[in-house]
């Protein structure tokens, strides 16, 4: 057995187990989300993931939602509620998709599902990031996070997917805990006041 068919037991293991273990920070956030956010408590999207298909991602609701029509402040700090940036700083926001794990459409180590209008705008080499389940840690984000340019980004997981093995998913899950401990990279270094530019394609 490869390790690419081992993985998908691991993955649900791991995800069930760690979804036990955190079940009490999963249910303070989700009483106080739904207190200060109306009663909404979770953010869905669909996002792309193994061979682009198309699933609805699970997170905690950290931003509040954008006026009609005001599409430059999709990715603006500003939207960030106070209780939201703690939940983001500690990467507690990233919990419900251990759901998502046990369901399947991700791993616990991949690439970050990224928008899906952003899918027609990757070339050839980038779209390789989708040969894998996408992730709630990866390369990408423990290598720098949002603080990385999107051409490095884009680099780092299709390293990944290239090399992937359980001694790689072991040290990437070893630097995630690390960097929760020691947050850093969670914006965008190069356009203060947002979490991570648009993507608009390669020049």
């Amino acid at each position: 057995m490869n390790y690419r068919t081992l993985k998908r037991f691991l993955d649900f293991t791991a995800a069930l187990v760690a979804l036990i273990l955190l079940a009490p920070i999963f249910l303070t956030a989700t009483l106080c989300l739904l207190i200060t956010n109306s009663g909404k408590p979770f953010f869905f999207q669909q996002r792309p993931g193994k061979n682009e298909k198309l699933f609805h991602i699970i997170k905690f609701k950290t931003m509040k939602d954008p006026k009609p029509g005001d599409e430059s402040n999709l990715h603006n700090l500003s939207r960030v509620t106070k209780i939201g940036s703690f939940i983001r700083k500690y990467s507690i926001d990233e919990i419900p998709q251990l759901i998502n794990v046990i369901k399947g459409d991700m791993s616990i180590v991949g690439p970050r599902p990224l928008l899906v209008n952003y899918l027609k705008l990757y070339n050839a080499e980038q779209k390789k990031r989708h040969n894998v389940r996408p992730g709630i840690s990866g390369w990408a984000q423990v290598k720098g996070r949002n603080a990385l340019s999107w051409a490095d980004k884009f680099a780092y997981d299709v390293w990944y997917v290239e090399h992937q093995s359980f001694a790689l998913d072991v040290k990437i899950i070893l630097l995630t805990i690390k960097r929760v401990i020691k947050p850093e990279g969670i914006n965008n270094a190069e356009n203060e006041g947002t979490t991570m530019p648009e993507f608009k394609g390669n020049n």
